[in-house]
């Protein structure tokens, strides 16, 4: 499994779209556990670290930051 590196408020394509139609996501926690939510619906889901990463497509850095 290849390192990815992100931050808090980056957003991330997810491989599988969401219920809503849509795998945009912001990055709202980091740490162990990742928290996510969706853009479109506002949505928050909480995931372990290993599955962040097998689940995870591409990270678009926020230029916010």
């Amino acid at each position: 499994m290849k390192i990815v590196d992100f931050t808090l408020n980056d957003e991330v394509i997810m491989k599988k779209p969401h219920a809503c139609q849509t795998n945009l996501w912001t990055v709202v926690r980091n740490g162990s556990d990742i928290k996510i939510k969706c853009n479109n619906c506002g949505r928050e889901i909480m995931m372990d670290r290993l599955e962040f990463m097998r689940k995870l497509k591409k990270v678009i850095k926020n230029e916010k930051n």
